[in-house]
C-alpha cells in the first residue's frame, strides 16, 4: 500500500472512532420551556421533574460562602448515584433555572460551572435518579455588593 493511501485510511478510521455511536441529549429548552421561565426554585423543579419531593443526599455541592464577584461564582457539583439528569437552580435572579444536563450510565457526574447571581441567595442542585427519586443539595451564599468581601 502506498504511504498516501495508508495515511488516508488510517486518518479516516481515527475520525470515525472519535464520533460517538449516538448522541442522546434532550433539549430541555424545547421539551420543558416552563423550567426556564419559572421565578421560584420550587416552580422550576416542579416544571423540570414533576415533583418537589427532594432527598437531601447523594449530591455534593461546593460554592464559596461569600462571593466577591456575583458575575462569576464558581460552583462545583457531583452525584454518586445512577442518574438520568442533573440540574442547577438559584433563587437570587428572576429566573430560577441555571442549567440542566442529560446523563447516562457512562457519564462521569462531576461538573464545574460559573454562575451569575445579582444578590445573596441559595443554590440548589437536583439529580434525577434512575430509581425515580430526586436527590439534592442546597447551599446559601452571600454576594458582596460593591465587589468587596465581608
Amino acid at each position: 500500500m502506498e504511504r498516501r493511501n495508508f495515511l488516508n485510511v488510517t486518518l479516516g478510521a481515527l475520525a470515525l472512532a472519535a464520533v460517538p455511536a449516538s448522541v442522546n441529549a434532550e433539549d430541555y429548552r424545547k421539551t420543558r420551556p416552563a423550567v426556564w421561565s419559572a421565578h421560584t426554585v420550587d416552580d422550576a423543579i416542579k416544571a423540570m421533574y414533576g415533583s418537589t419531593d427532594l432527598v437531601m443526599e447523594g449530591v455534593s455541592l461546593t460554592a464559596p460562602k461569600v462571593a466577591s464577584n456575583g458575575g462569576a461564582i464558581p460552583v462545583d457539583f457531583s452525584c454518586d448515584k445512577d442518574i438520568k439528569s442533573i440540574a442547577v437552580f438559584q433563587d437570587a435572579n428572576p429566573e430560577a433555572a441555571v442549567c440542566a444536563i442529560t446523563t447516562n450510565k457512562y457519564s462521569i457526574n462531576k461538573y464545574s460551572i460559573k454562575i451569575k447571581m445579582g444578590k445573596s441567595g441559595a443554590i440548589t442542585v437536583v439529580a434525577e435518579g434512575t430509581d425515580g427519586k430526586l436527590y439534592a443539595a442546597k447551599q446559601s451564599l452571600d454576594v458582596a455588593l460593591g465587589g468587596c468581601e465581608g
